[in-house]
């Protein structure tokens, strides 16, 4: 990735990554989904602080992006599960750093 020179602008695509994943929410979602398949209830149990409406917004983005996938079980009665696509788990090592920094810069 090229720096910034001058005065030119951030390249888009890095702008709309960190539009994506540094919205409210939507990181704590990719973090827990790192971990496995959750169902809605799981996810709200786990991501303190965030209303089921919000909740219900970001998965919407972040399925609309690839990132996140929303699967129905029908085995029974209807069950909604969540899970990272490729495109979602490639964000791992991103996690990890972001994990890192926070652990080494940021206060309790």
């Amino acid at each position: 990735m090229e720096a910034l020179k001058g005065e030119e602008c951030i390249c888009p695509k890095f702008e709309k990554t960190f539009l994506i994943i540094g919205k409210k929410w939507s990181g704590l979602i990719i973090e827990v989904l790192l971990l496995g398949d959750r169902r809605f209830k799981e996810l709200s149990e786990q991501i303190k602080g965030v209303s089921d409406r919000v909740l219900v917004e970001r998965l919407k983005e972040l399925e609309d992006e690839g990132i996140v996938l929303r699967t129905e079980r029908m085995d029974g009665p209807v069950k909604v599960l969540y899970s990272l696509t490729e495109k979602g788990k490639d964000l791992n090592d991103v996690m990890k750093e972001v994990q890192r920094w926070s652990d080494k810069w940021m206060k309790a």
